[in-house]
């Protein structure tokens, strides 16, 4: 634990000084391939920090606030686009906000609407309903794991799945929109509410990534291809080109958390849904009306689809690499940390 504390604050303190560099230096490039030569440095050590982890987690975080989402953001920061540009809401980013913005996963509102409390959900679930939850799975699959069987601990580790990215970001929104006073986008809209495969991953789950993969991958590649393929046949290869980026960032991901080769799996999965809601926008352009079916039916159909192809293909490399238990057990090691240190306090 003091081990991963000391790579911790040595790890943040580079990307501390990163930021800094790429704040009151690199803005001073004009936007184009100069200032993205001048980023070449930063972009290399984003992608080598998770290694300064042997925590499964830290490593997994590290590499997707940073090594993808860090890296995406300065890449359009290059070409003075997206969140890090003088286009958006907040002009003229101070220090702290380019800071923020750039190491953690938020995006901004409206930056004059001071925070208000969320609207109700479906499930009312907040920060601390999660997190009970996610402790209490935790537990159960850390004490009753070998009793449970395979299908009901899949499940167990879908809803594991959704609780750690929805509380990871949680925080970070938490965090930033204290320091910061402006209203931020959550990190998801209850996926497990998804009426189609094209709902689920463009308005629903992990939305702060859906975002950056639009900006840096969809929309470039549709603007480029449309001059040669036509709008429509642009799009279809801009959906898949960005199913493709995700799919390869989280085998990179998947890589610093297993250090052992991909098996591609993980790509598959990710082409597969990508290709997937290519057709659902072919049918509903040809059926129209005639293809809307009720939730009842498509929610369940979509979650189902999901968890299913997750099973074959997203799952594995992790609970292959026993990626699953060194995650639990590092739960359970922070657990009794926190535990040892509130009782010396009381």
């Amino acid at each position: 634990m003091e081990e991963e504390a000391k790579s911790f604050l040595k790890t943040y303190s580079l990307i501390f000084t990163s930021l800094s560099y790429s704040y009151f230096i690199v803005s001073k490039i004009p936007p184009g391939k100069f200032r993205l030569f001048s980023l070449l440095p930063i972009f290399t050590l984003f992608t080598i920090l998770p290694f300064s982890f042997s925590s499964v987690l830290l490593a997994g975080i590290t590499a997707l606030f940073i090594t993808w989402l860090g890296n995406f953001k300065l890449l359009l920061y290059a070409f003075n686009h997206g969140p890090l540009s003088n286009h958006q809401p907040i002009k003229n980013l101070s220090f702290l906000q380019f800071l923020l913005i750039s190491a953690f996963p938020i995006k901004i509102k409206d930056p004059f609407t001071r925070i208000r409390k969320p609207t109700s959900k479906f499930l009312p679930l907040n920060f601390w309903s999660e997190t009970l939850i996610f402790s209490i799975f935790v537990g159960i699959c850390d004490f009753y794991k070998q009793n449970l069987n395979h299908g009901l601990i899949f499940v167990i580790y879908c809803c594991m799945l959704y609780l750690f990215i929805d509380i990871i970001m949680s925080v970070s929104n938490t965090i930033v929109g204290s320091i910061m006073g402006f209203e931020l986008f959550p990190p998801s809209d209850e996926p497990y509410l998804s009426s189609s495969i094209s709902d689920f991953w463009g308005r629903r789950w992990n939305l702060m990534v859906t975002d950056i993969l639009r900006h840096t991958v969809y929309k470039p590649t549709r603007v480029f291809l449309s001059n040669y393929i036509g709008r429509d046949w642009a799009s279809v290869i801009s959906v898949i080109a960005a199913f493709v980026v995700s799919g390869l960032m989280h085998e990179l991901i998947f890589y610093y958390m297993a250090r052992v080769s991909p098996s591609w799996e993980v790509t598959w999965f990710f082409v597969l849904h990508g290709l997937c809601v290519v057709l659902e926008f072919c049918l509903k352009k040809v059926l129209g009306r005639k293809l809307g079916l009720h939730w009842v039916i498509t929610g369940p159909l979509t979650v189902g689809f999901v968890m299913g192809t997750g099973y074959l293909w997203f799952f594995p490399p992790l609970v292959m690499n026993k990626v699953d238990v060194r995650a639990i057990e590092e739960a359970m090691t922070l657990y009794e940390f926190i535990k040892g240190k509130l009782k010396k306090m009381l």
